[in-house]
């Protein structure tokens, strides 16, 4: 038997209270709450809260058995993030701890566990105080750490000889011929006739390439070198995975099986200034993703961090996000290899550079980083210094080096926000601020150069805020990827950000909200985000259409002369009342590089008085319709807004899993007669929830432009949850059914 790795999410015990016996085996559980992992500390409005609200020391507990079976086994526990120290105990007795809350950790607590009828225990104090001594804090931070064990927990069952890592390299992929290294590292007691048996296995289940190795000193890497023919690359366009099985075999038996999945390409930058993916340029398109969720802050299951990079690819057209300004969810990274999104990772850090400690500690967490996510194709750079912070020879002389030793595939990026910076890393990584108002950016001062950040909070948009308002903030940000676009020797531009997010009180609108996303903080679109989402290739993620406007009486006061629609289609044909007015080309004056620039219409010369139209008529319209090829292939209608009619209810998942801890999004809109979101109906709306299901979120929720969101969690039981949301405002009550299915553990 190889090795096993087991969910350890559910059935945890939780106080949020610095207790200090808790650790002890026979420690009264009697105020304890039965929880499931991922779990915050505490759960919150998703605005107007304090950082103090998390701030505490809390503890979990967890009785578990381990198997007859598994004596003379290795016994690891895994954690794959807490907020922010863990000291972790097992029976009592002390295992271990880490510090830093963005990255994993792991202990051998083999000695510790008894086997068979016996309950273990395993107790874990959270420490989720301000710690200036740990990264990212010691000064001001403009994001929220929030607390708990907030990610994934697992219980790691290894023979004593087993693999400690494997690193997947493609060092050469050309003339349809991939060269490729495998590093495995063994840990454990000398075994006879060891071997390491290598597959690369396509989706079909075929072995394309594999190698057989002799192990003759079980502390050393051993280095296979493969060549695999034709192989299915992996793009951010097709994205092609490979599994790999590592196995490690004595006398024909199985003592272990490293497997995981990965793609197969090359990543470099370029003295012409241009990304190149598999030997070929990309632009990178992108924005900066914080983790920050309504209600929870970090911590949801795996299904949501997915959805994330779905929004990112699909609803926002980008081909690259940065993790600001730390490492994300392992599962959002999967979820990125799956769909063929570039990902920039970075380590924990805001401005701010502590002691010889706290760049220790900062430097581990860039070890962890890398050893974590190396193998995963998505991630094509390295972030190694602390964001905006001020330059620092030595530290970052060493935070390079870690990373080329680690890792000799991706390059090395620094964030920073000043031009004269000393540059260590191999791309000078440069946040931009400075023309973002003229629809600018600045020409790079570095051969290998890329925007990491622009616009954000130099024009804070709330998704509530005035037409005129929405109109600008998208357009500011389709004039900065414009510019960039028109650069060649630019890698790419990402900009700030792609969902608002919770902030301190040190910044934000006053309500602890950052408004600088192009979506707000519940992932729904604001005008900028359609901007995002008109610029991906029709023919490969669909055609688009968006009218950035709403048909209200000040119409002609919030739009001026132009009507703004964004589109990846050839041309737009504009439509009143079902009516054909005019057919216009892209307006490649104003956006002259962009792959697909925005149309837009002159309101003086369509000879319409919109703004006598949007009063008088109860169902005036406009509809864009896209051409391709001469022929309609994607449309957008606005319509005058009625009265609230009813409340819709729509959520990502109609089935999620019985572990207490999974949960989808539920987006509730209120609409007119005509299905129209209403946009200025900040209204508040209640919710009920029957049968085997948690409400996460405000109950009333008040609407912001329209929509909100909840969350809805399942409990241990598999069954049907019944949401229903009413408000005094609409008649009727509105309601949707979620499955809940067994976990099978």
């Amino acid at each position: 038997m190889g090795r096993e790795v087991l969910n350890f999410n559910v059935d945890w015990l939780y106080i949020p209270e610095d207790l200090n016996d808790a650790y002890k085996f026979d420690f009264d559980e009697s105020n304890f709450e039965v929880v499931s992992l991922p779990h915050a500390n505490k759960t919150f409005p998703h605005h107007y809260f304090k950082e103090e609200d998390y701030r505490f020391v809390s503890w979990y507990r967890k009785h578990f058995k381990v198997d007859e079976r598994y004596k003379g086994k290795k016994v690891y526990i895994h954690f794959e993030g807490v907020m922010t120290v863990a000291k972790v105990y097992v029976n009592g007795e002390f295992v271990g701890e880490h510090k830093g809350g963005y990255t994993p950790f792991e202990f051998d607590i083999t000695e510790y566990v008894k086997y068979g009828n016996f309950e273990n225990l395993i107790a874990v104090q959270v420490d989720s105080r301000e710690r200036k001594d740990i990264p990212p804090e010691g000064h001001l931070v403009d994001y929220m750490l929030f607390g708990g064990i907030y990610r994934n927990v697992w219980l790691k069952i290894l023979n004593d000889t087993h693999i400690k890592d494997v690193y997947f390299v493609v060092d050469k992929l050309q003339d349809s011929v991939a060269e490729i290294s495998i590093t495995t590292t063994i840990e454990g007691k000398e075994v006879r006739n060891a071997k390491i048996l290598t597959e690369v296995i396509n989706k079909e289940g075929v072995v394309c390439s594999s190698s057989v190795t002799d192990v003759k000193d079980m502390q050393k890497e051993i280095v296979q070198r493969i060549k695999m023919e034709n192989p299915l690359t992996w793009h951010p366009d097709h994205p092609y995975l490979y599994n790999v099985s590592v196995k490690l075999v004595a006398e024909n038996e199985i003592l272990d099986n490293y497997t995981f999945r990965t793609g197969i390409r090359t990543v470099e930058f370029r003295d012409d200034g241009k990304f190149y993916i598999n030997g070929e340029p990309l632009k990178l398109r992108g924005l900066n993703r914080h983790q920050t969720f309504p209600y929870v802050g970090g911590a949801m299951p795996d299904r949501v961090q997915k959805k994330d990079a779905d929004i990112l690819k699909y609803e926002l057209g980008l081909n690259y996000v940065r993790t600001s300004h730390y490492p994300q969810a392992v599962s959002f990274l999967d979820r990125c290899d799956e769909i063929g999104l570039l990902v920039f990772e970075e380590i924990p850090g805001w401005q701010h550079i502590g002691d010889e400690n706290w760049k220790s500690i900062a430097k581990e967490n860039l070890k962890e980083m890398i050893l974590r996510d190396r193998n995963h194709p998505c991630i094509f750079m390295w972030g190694v210094r602390i964001n905006e912070s001020l330059d620092d020879h030595d530290f970052y002389v060493q935070t390079n080096e870690i990373a080329h030793k680690l890792d000799r595939s991706r390059p090395t990026g620094g964030v920073r926000y000043l031009r004269d910076s000393e540059k260590l890393e191999d791309v000078f990584t440069y946040n931009d601020f400075i023309y973002n108002l003229e629809g600018k950016i600045q020409l790079p001062n570095h051969k290998k150069y890329m925007v990491t950040e622009y616009m954000g909070h130099m024009y804070p948009t709330k998704s509530y805020d005035n037409v005129n308002r929405l109109i600008t903030h998208a357009r500011l940000h389709a004039l900065i990827q414009d510019k960039q676009y028109g650069i060649p020797n630019m890698a790419g531009a990402s900009g700030w950000c792609a969902f608002d997010y919770n902030t301190t009180s040190a910044f934000g609108s006053g309500d602890n909200i950052c408004y600088h996303g192009v979506c707000d903080i519940f992932r729904l679109p604001k005008f900028a985000a359609h901007f995002y989402r008109s610029q991906a290739d029709p023919h490969l993620y669909g055609p688009y259409v968006f009218i950035a406007s709403y048909l209200i009486p000040s119409f002609r006061e919030e739009n001026g002369d132009k009507l703004l629609v964004f589109s990846n289609c050839e041309e737009i044909e504009l439509y009143i009342n079902d009516k054909f007015v005019m057919k216009q080309m892209p307006n490649r004056v104003d956006f002259p590089s962009l792959p697909y620039p925005p149309f837009e219409f002159s309101l003086n010369q369509l000879g319409v008085n919109y703004m006598d139209m949007a009063i008088k008529a109860n169902n005036a319209s406009i509809t864009a319709v896209g051409l391709i090829n001469g022929k309609e292939v994607a449309r957008h209608t606005l319509r005058t807004y009625g009265k609230p009619n009813k409340l819709i209810l729509s959520c990502d998942d109609n089935e999620i899993m019985a572990d207490g801890a999974d949960c989808t999004r539920v987006v509730v809109s209120v609409v007119d007669e005509n299905g129209s979101i209403l946009p200025y109906a900040n209204i508040p709306v209640s919710f009920e929830i029957e049968g085997e299901g948690i409400l996460i979120g405000e109950n009333p929720l008040t609407l912001e432009a329209g929509r909100g969101a909840v969350y809805v969690k399942s409990t241990r039981k598999p069954g049907e949850i019944i949401l229903k949301a009413k408000s005094h405002y609409v008649a009727e009550e509105s309601n949707v059914s979620i499955k809940t299915k067994s976990i099978g553990y």
